[in-house]
């Protein structure tokens, strides 16, 4: 296994200052997603310096929505490298992109869409800006799921992994979430709870999104996940009220970790913070069942 080592404070710092660029661009609440970790590392580095971050993640994660016209945006989700196969080298790594599939735009053009994009990912966030008309079909794809609207009776699921660690299958939970508009939690660890608030077919095209694009290159046998509760609000209403204002990791936000490698969750405090969302019960329903 090719080892890789921290990248020293100043290629560190100048690294996060490309985030921090990045993050500026696109200031508004709907133009950027990062988890709470990234954005607490981010803050340390900028207020402490790099020299005093105790370890070093291999990389940042941020989900940007490139706004094309008043109806289309496409997501492009951004690698920051933390660290490098080099103990001293020159510069930072490049920063690395992808684009993810919007529902208005087939396979074969998206294809063709990233081959045509600047590997230099403000040349490519430029493009995509500039050339936003013409990225558009004139006719959306057949398969373009039909997400529900408000009208739709709400519910609050709450699905059960044993065991959730990866940190890139995490933060596609979350900034794949607000396409759906679905608003909930993520808390990773043993064992790891995703909570989801939104209809029933947005929560099950999410899912379906999730299992086989995110977790594609995960054996099935390793796809451990369980629907353990479903709240559906009174019969003939409008459903469950939503207690989440959007999608979030709380991993690293409520309570401590425990356990030799710190992966289990503080359940004491993940019980307050519930009971401060007014979902006190579901403790009992969803985590104690286990």
């Amino acid at each position: 296994m090719t080892s890789s080592h921290p990248l020293p404070p100043d290629l560190l710092e100048a690294q996060i200052s490309t985030v921090d660029l990045l993050l500026a661009m696109f200031p508004e609440v709907n133009e950027s997603e990062i988890s709470p970790s990234d954005l607490a590392l981010i803050t340390s580095i900028r207020e402490d310096g790099a020299e005093n971050i105790a370890s070093t993640p291999s990389e940042i994660n941020l989900a940007i929505h490139v706004t094309l016209d008043a109806t289309h945006s496409i997501q492009v989700n951004i690698t920051a490298p933390l660290r490098s196969t080099q103990s001293s080298p020159p510069e930072p790594p490049e920063l690395t992109f992808s684009l993810r599939q919007p529902t208005w735009l087939d396979k074969a053009s998206l294809s063709d869409l990233t081959s045509s994009l600047p590997t230099d990912i403000f040349s490519a966030l430029d493009y995509l800006r500039d050339s936003g008309p013409t990225i558009i079909p004139l006719t959306t794809p057949s398969t373009t799921s039909k997400i529900e609207t408000s009208s739709a009776p709400l519910v609050r699921v709450w699905f059960y992994f044993p065991s959730l660690s990866t940190r890139e299958k995490r933060n596609h939970m979350v900034s794949w979430a607000p396409s759906h508009h679905l608003t909930g939690f993520v808390l990773a660890g043993k064992p790891g709870l995703l909570c989801l608030e939104g209809t029933p077919s947005n929560i099950d095209a999410y899912m379906n999104e999730i299992k086989t694009v995110s977790w594609g290159d995960i054996p099935s046998h390793q796809k451990k996940v369980s629907e353990r509760y479903r709240e559906v609000g009174e019969e003939g209403g409008n459903g469950v009220e939503r207690k989440f204002e959007r999608m979030e990791e709380i991993t690293d936000t409520v309570g401590e970790k425990h356990g030799a490698r710190q992966n289990r969750g503080d359940m004491a405090a993940i019980e307050n913070w519930l009971k401060e969302k007014g979902l006190g019960e579901m403790f009992e329903s969803v985590i104690l069942q286990s």
